[in-house]
């Protein structure tokens, strides 16, 4: 292995390493979650304070951090609940999660449904082709793994979190809570 490959190499697998925050948006910049709120809370950027998460304050993006920031912990069935507040319940970004949050709980096939749901409501939603794909590498199916990389690629997708998750996903057999 040459130097630069090395150096690349290590640049990749720190990278990977670091928890992304940003998993959701296609961005590879980590944003760390720095308020942890109560159970059945979410913190409001509008009030700047956790709030039950049926306040009327909070926004979707409030509970969507806040599901994720859950998920990533390994409170995923406390994700799904802040999930079922989203306001848009058919929105791709919520059955992406919806699908993420069953998969990890080992409800697989109903992950695949709502990915699928997903995918045809916006076929260019990364993270959940993403996400697809390291269930594939989950179930040793690397052929459609390989095949959801190549969409994400095919969609303008290189060098995002969605690409390079599922990229090491496939050369590593690990997959990725975010």
């Amino acid at each position: 292995m040459t130097l630069t490959r090395g150096l690349i190499s290590i640049a990749v697998a720190t990278t990977l390493a670091t928890p992304l925050w940003a998993a959701g948006s296609g961005s590879s910049e980590p944003k760390p979650k720095t308020v942890t709120c109560t159970k059945g809370n979410v913190f409001s950027e509008s009030k700047g304070k956790c709030v039950p998460q049926q306040d009327s304050s909070l926004t979707d993006e409030d509970r969507i951090k806040e599901l994720r920031a859950l998920a990533y912990a390994g409170h995923t069935e406390e994700a799904q609940a802040v999930l079922a507040t989203l306001s848009d319940q058919t929105s791709d970004q919520a059955l992406t999660y919806w699908g993420f949050t069953h998969r990890k709980l080992g409800n697989v096939d109903a992950g695949l449904v709502f990915y699928d749901k997903a995918l045809k409501q916006n076929p260019n939603n990364l993270l959940a082709r993403s996400y697809l794909g390291q269930a594939h590498v989950e179930s040793g199916r690397l052929d459609l793994a390989r095949l959801q990389l190549k969409e994400i690629r095919d969609r303008g997708g290189d060098g995002g979190w969605p690409e390079a998750s599922l990229a090491e996903a496939i050369r590593t057999g690990t997959t990725f809570n975010y």
